[in-house]
Formats: structure tokens, C-alpha cells, sequence
């Protein structure tokens, strides 16, 4: 996964070697911490900072044979180190070094999708105020309902990123935690001190009580706002999936010279990029699964949760990235056609204006229940074909006794549906 969908940025954040050189900075700042407590000596950290360092390929044989990965870098280690490598991991446990570790690259990794996500709402908000006034028709159940405008549609996606916004930033703090508390999270064998100097360097908060591991609670919620962000990309992809459909055409994907649709149909030009993110929010919330499921482990700890999150944190992160660079492309270069919007908004005879009509007829002293039944037969008409909804407006007595052309043309009229998108579009700052 990481080679085919991920970006320079989010890939140096799970490469073995960035892993690894957050391991070393913890045990060195552990060994530091020690040494002030007079735990070990400090010409031993002298010798540690001066020497300690890793071989990514010699930890991976290494760890062949020992089958495990935190005792196969600590002996990595101790072969450049010598005699003073000893003092390494004093009193310490694996995932006092694991779980810290896992905490930086989940921060690192979540303020790249940050910014994506930022670039994701200022290329909305640009393209949103571009078409603020573009009619189109809003569609309920996939039908017909009334105007509204692609900017005002646009304007909402804005809204959702913002709040995936938060989430994201939440889901930040909610990682930024550590733990160094020793084999089941007494202290038995570290002094607490170690572990708030360790983790002020770091930049991570003590967490408030440990087992053997942070509690995977914190990593479960940052994997939904992950999931949450990925949905939200889904829905906004499968709209424009939705709205380039031949019979809609509203929107469609940018389609570059050299670009083929089909091997078998030259005419094609298919909504790829949104298809493709469609399905790999498929991926992230099953990951989100997954790590529900982790929540649940035994005692002070079991390993069950290790191998998923080796997979799912550097996916997910790495696919979310992918997908949010892939939206902010797609909404910059979408081709949106007015005129169809427009022939749309049209093709049912100007039905989408029943309710004002319904509206009116109530405000002239009819019955609710009245109004509605002469309005909708009507349009149960134009539906079978019989005409326009203004011809039978204008040829109905029961209508025209309360409504003269002059206020039925008025109520037909398109401007009335945009009377109020320049109040909305001052929320957005």
C-alpha cells in the first residue's frame, strides 16, 4: 500500500528507519532521565549519545531470528554501542518505547491530513463562491424537489470538512499521550520522573493511568475521525459520480487529452477519481472496525491488537492522504455545465414550483388539505404528460378564481429560490 498510494510526506513518516530513530530518541532521553536521577552513569549517557545509532536492514535480521522487533533493534543498537548499552531500557518495557513511538508518527501522520484537509476547504470555498448562484435542481430521494444552487451544494460539503476539521485536530490531542510505567504500569522499576521528563521532550502528555500499554480507546477514536473524513469524501464522490451520469451531466471530472475511458468503448469518459475514492473509504472504515476491536484486550495487555495496527494506521493514513489530494484536484479542475443544470431544473414543466403555489392558494383562505389535493392533481397530470404545470394553473377556475396570471407567473419565477444564499454564504469565513 505504501509504494502505490502514498505521497513523499505521509511515507517518510512509516518508513522503518523514521520508527526507529523515534525509538532511539526515546531510549537516549530515557538514559538521560536516569542519569539525573543517578540511576545510571553519566559517562554511560555520555557514550550512549555519542555512539548509539541503527542499521535498519541489521535489526531486520536480527529480528528473523529472535521474533521480536523492539529486543532485535535494542541488540541493533548495542552493537554500535558496547559495554555502556547495558543502561539502555533500564527498567523499561517494550511498549514504553513502542507506544510513544506510535504516538509521534500518529501525530506526524495527522498533521499532514490537517493540512490536507485545509487545502480540501479552501479549494471548496473557491469553487463554492464561483457558483454561487449556478440554479440547479435539488434532488430528494434522487427526484425532482426544488432550486437550490451548486454553490449552496458545494457550501455544505465546505461545512463537513470543517468539522472533519475538528475531529482531525481532536483526534491529535487524543493521541499526543504516552506511557512509561514499566511491565504492567507500577513503576515498579522506573521512577514516574523518567517518564514526565521522557515525554515533555517528546511533546506528549503522561497519560493519566497505564497498563503495560496506552489504552486503545485514544488510537479507536483517531482512526473514526479518520473514517468520518473518508466518508464524508465518499459522499461528496459519489454526488459528482451521480451528477455526471449522461442523462444528469451537471458535473464532470477534468478528462485530460491522453486520457482513455474504456478498452472497448472509445466514447467513455468515466468518473475514475471518484470511484476509486468511493472504494477506498471502504478500506478506512473497516480499519476503524478493527480498531474498535482492539479496544478489547486482555488484562493489563495482550498482543492481539499488534499485528492490525501494523497495517491499519500506515493504510489508512496513507490512503487518507491519497484521497484527500486526489478530492482537492478533482473539485479544482470539475467541469461544471450551467446550461444542463438549467435544461434540468426544466424537464419537469415547472412542477418544482408546487409548493408555492400551494403556499399562495392557503394564503388566499383555502384549506390546507384543499390546496394540496388541487395542486397535486395537477401535477399528477404534467407527470402523465397532459402539459405544463402553467397551462393548467391558468386553465383551472378553481385556481384562477384566487390567483390572476400576474401572481401565477410570479410564483414560476426562479429568483424567488435565491433570495436568501448571499445570508448563508456569510457563515462561511
Amino acid at each position: 500500500m505504501i509504494e502505490r498510494y502514498s505521497l513523499p510526506k505521509m511515507r517518510a513518516v512509516w518508513q522503518d528507519e523514521n520508527k526507529y530513530q523515534k525509538w532511539l530518541e526515546i531510549e537516549i532521553a530515557a538514559c538521560e532521565a536516569q542519569a539525573e536521577l543517578g540511576v545510571i552513569p553519566e559517562e554511560a549517557v555520555a557514550e550512549i549519545k555519542e555512539k548509539a545509532g541503527f542499521d535498519a536492514k541489521r535489526v531486520s535480521e536480527i529480528e528473523k531470528e529472535v521474533q521480536h522487533d523492539v529486543i532485535a533493534f535494542l541488540t541493533a543498537v548495542a552493537e554500535k554501542v558496547g559495554p555502556a548499552s547495558k543502561f539502555i531500557h533500564y527498567g523499561m518495557t517494550s511498549y514504553d518505547v513502542v507506544d510513544n513511538g506510535l504516538s509521534l508518527l500518529l501525530r506526524d501522520a495527522i498533521d499532514i491530513l490537517i493540512e490536507d484537509v485545509k487545502q480540501v476547504i479552501a479549494i471548496l470555498k473557491t469553487r463554492a463562491r464561483e457558483f454561487k448562484d449556478a440554479i440547479m435542481i435539488g434532488r430528494t430521494h434522487g427526484i425532482h424537489a426544488e432550486p437550490i444552487t451548486f454553490g449552496l451544494k458545494l457550501l455544505r460539503w465546505v461545512f463537513e470538512m470543517e468539522r472533519s476539521l475538528r475531529r482531525l485536530e481532536q483526534a491529535k490531542s487524543v493521541i499526543s499521550y504516552g506511557k512509561i510505567s514499566g511491565a504492567v504500569g507500577t513503576y515498579a522499576n522506573i521512577d514516574p520522573r523518567v517518564e514526565k521528563s521522557v515525554l515533555g521532550k517528546l511533546g506528549l502528555k503522561p497519560a493519566e493511568v497505564s497498563s503495560q500499554i496506552l489504552q486503545r480507546d485514544r488510537h479507536a477514536e483517531y482512526m473514526s475521525a479518520l473514517a468520518i473524513t473518508a466518508s464524508s469524501l465518499d459522499k461528496f464522490a459519489t454526488e459528482i459520480r451521480t451528477l455526471q451520469r449522461t442523462e444528469i451531466l451537471e458535473v464532470e471530472e477534468p478528462f485530460h487529452a491522453q486520457q482513455k475511458g474504456s478498452s472497448a468503448m472509445p466514447h467513455k469518459r468515466n468518473p475514475i477519481v471518484s470511484e476509486r475514492i468511493c472504494g477506498l473509504a471502504r478500506v478506512i472504515r473497516g480499519n476503524a472496525q478493527a480498531a474498535y476491536e482492539n479496544i478489547i484486550l486482555w488484562d493489563e495487555r495482550d498482543i492481539s491488537n499488534s499485528s492490525v495496527e501494523r497495517i491499519i494506521f500506515p493504510d489508512s493514513t496513507i490512503l487518507l492522504d491519497y484521497m484527500l489530494q486526489k478530492f482537492s484536484q478533482l473539485i479544482k479542475g470539475l467541469k461544471v455545465y450551467p446550461e444542463n443544470m438549467r435544461k434540468n431544473l426544466e424537464k419537469t414543466r415547472g412542477l418544482v414550483h408546487s409548493q408555492r403555489v400551494l403556499l399562495k392558494l392557503i394564503e388566499k383562505g383555502m384549506l390546507r388539505e384543499d390546496a394540496y389535493r388541487l395542486v397535486q392533481g395537477m401535477a399528477m397530470r404534467v407527470w402523465a404528460g397532459e402539459g405544463d404545470f402553467r397551462e393548467l394553473l391558468l386553465g383551472h377556475s378553481e385556481i384562477t378564481k384566487h390567483l390572476s396570471a400576474e401572481e401565477v407567473d410570479s410564483l414560476l419565477d426562479y429568483s424567488y429560490y435565491l433570495r436568501h444564499v448571499d445570508q448563508v454564504f456569510e457563515r462561511a469565513s
